[in-house]
């Protein structure tokens, strides 16, 4: 039996951040996760995740590597309690909830993301 030379799996998704240990707090606070993990080679974080990991770079990291539109989205089983949580902790959400279902925000350096009812 031949092996598959490409899986199809996504290991990991790279968000370009320019200040790794600034991101690494943020992300650790808003997703709740111990920011405890070592920083990799001076400019890799990789987030604690269930499923798909994200690893933060700040070695990629310049404006036009932002993301403009989402690369992923993270999930919520509540969509109302995920934007009331996100507008507690003073993140610039850039959508209202679409739908019912999700909507979109950005981190501290302008990356746009979103967060999905599943």
């Amino acid at each position: 039996m031949k092996s598959k030379p490409i899986l199809n799996q996504i290991g990991t998704t790279f968000i370009p951040v320019s200040d790794i240990k600034r991101a690494r707090d943020w992300y650790c606070e808003i997703l709740e996760l111990p920011a405890d993990g070592e920083i990799l080679f001076g400019h890799l974080y990789v987030l604690p995740m269930k499923g798909t990991g994200i690893v933060l770079d700040s070695k990629i990291f310049s404006e036009e590597n932002t993301y403009k539109a989402p690369p992923f989205h993270l999930n919520t089983n509540n969509i109302e309690q995920a934007y009331q949580y996100m507008k507690s902790k003073n993140v610039e959400i850039i959508t209202k909830i679409e739908h019912n279902h999700w909507f979109n925000f950005k981190d501290l350096d302008g990356n746009h993301l979103m967060i999905c009812q599943c």
